[in-house]
């Protein structure tokens, strides 16, 4: 009779669903608890990859370029070189020499088409957009147009001086020679202008080809030496 009153509390202390519960607890539980770890693990790597993406793809994009100048005088001698940004003393050199050769550029008449049109497109990419000297050249051009003048003569630019009148503005004085299609002189005339400047560096690699040093020419006027 004690045996099975016994037998009967055992089966009353025994319940299946808890001994299930405990038993699903102990061979899938840790399986899920390290599932979650690692779910968690994969989440904060895929973060941490977008992050250093999203930086790299900036970093890309930052422009790089450091332009290095070297200055020349009208033999070809070196002013100055170095690295745009710490060319420091130089700065009124490089100016100088820029402007020696727009003037050049500028002024310049020759019989060879290709030529005429790279010293054009040189000229223009040293002019400051919508600025008074972009307004002049262009007159300048519509009333002497280089390529009609090629067809009875050429001009070659000397450039003699280039002074500083203020931190900006230059004065500058030079010689053009007009010779005929034969290559006889035919004039030499004395002019000189004043030009102001401005410096905006490039910011890509297409700018630094046509301006390495970034100085642009903002306004122009010249007249001749009688």
């Amino acid at each position: 009779m004690a045996t099975a009153t016994a037998a009967n509390d055992a089966e009353k202390q025994f319940n299946p669903y808890l001994a299930a519960r405990k038993e699903w607890d102990e061979r899938y539980g840790d399986l899920i608890s390290r599932a979650r770890n690692w779910r968690l693990l994969a989440l904060l790597c895929a973060a941490l990859a977008l992050a250093m993406s999203v930086g790299l793809i900036a970093l890309a994009l930052r422009s790089h370029v450091v332009p290095y100048v070297v200055a020349v005088d009208s033999l070809g001698r070196v002013l100055a070189s170095g690295v745009a940004e710490q060319t420091g003393v130089a700065d009124d050199r490089l100016k100088r020499a820029a402007l020696s050769e727009w003037i050049s550029d500028l002024r310049l008449v020759t019989t060879d088409a290709v030529a005429q049109r790279k010293a054009v497109d040189r000229a223009y990419a040293r002019i400051a957009g919508g600025s008074q000297a972009q307004t002049f050249v262009s007159d300048f051009y519509r009333s002497d147009s280089p390529f009609e003048r090629a067809q009875s003569g050429t001009v070659s630019v000397d450039v003699q001086t280039v002074l500083p009148a203020s931190e900006k503005t230059y004065l500058v004085e030079w010689t053009e020679t007009t010779r005929d299609l034969q290559g006889q002189v035919k004039a030499t005339v004395r002019w000189k202008g004043a030009f102001t400047t401005a410096v905006n560096p490039p910011t890509d690699e297409a700018l630094a080809r046509i301006n390495p040093i970034g100085i642009y020419v903002t306004n122009a006027s010249w007249s001749r030496v009688l």
